[in-house]
């Protein structure tokens, strides 16, 4: 998707720029799978209390108050899933308004790589391949999106924080109105692809999660 007024959200010289956070996101799944290792037992079990409650809500079986929460909170509310993902592109646009936020909007790559590394590795570490095929359900369908989008709308903000150095170098601010305008645009459209993403989570994966959720129950 090409802008125009010297701002693109892709082009040859944002090759490289898209190579880095690619890179800087596996690196933060890899950590967070290992950081899976790093619980102490006694932290392992409080997590499996936890998923073992959330699964009981969506398998049907009796399960404490907090679970039927748990299932609710994914489930119920659109704008509540959709508000869960936005945040992370708002937050980016935020901090691509300034040069300092450049930092972060990398630290946010990285830690929603650690976030979905930990998950995926939880499952896999505490039901082998039947938490493989869960995390394939519950985990990988939206985040083909979220994850692509969080990548376009990060490499963005880097564009547009460095497009804003060369405009005070060569002070030509009022230059910045249509790059702005086009970064502001490429942020509207990707929370639009998050809503949609929401619209799956809520009338798509709890159909999936209550035939996954009883695969991994029955193989405690």
């Amino acid at each position: 998707m090409a802008m125009t007024g010297g701002f693109r959200v892709y082009s040859k010289e944002l090759l490289p720029l898209y190579v880095f956070v690619c890179i800087l996101f596996v690196m933060g799944v890899v950590f967070g799978a290992l950081l899976v290792n790093a619980l102490t037992p006694q932290q392992k079990l409080d997590v499996g209390q936890y998923v073992n409650a959330f699964l009981s809500g969506y398998a049907g079986t009796p399960a404490s108050a907090d679970v039927g929460g748990a299932a609710n909170a994914v489930s119920g509310n659109v704008w509540d899933a959709f508000g869960a993902h936005a945040r992370w592109i708002f937050f980016i646009w935020i901090l691509g308004l300034s040069v300092v936020g450049v930092p972060l909007i990398l630290l946010l790559d990285f830690l929603k790589g650690v976030l979905i590394g930990f998950t995926v590795g939880y499952l896999a570490g505490q039901w082998s391949w039947d938490g493989v095929v869960f995390a394939v359900v519950s985990v990988a369908p939206q985040n083909m999106i979220v994850v692509p989008a969080i990548i376009v709308a990060s490499v963005a903000a880097v564009a547009f924080s460095m497009a804003l150095v060369r405009s005070r170098v060569m002070n030509r601010g009022g230059a910045m109105k249509q790059p702005f305008a086009a970064f502001s645009m490429t942020t509207l459209f990707l929370a639009g692809l998050l809503l949609a993403v929401s619209l799956f989570e809520v009338y798509v994966s709890p159909a999936l999660l209550e035939w996954a959720a009883p695969m991994l129950l029955n193989a405690v």
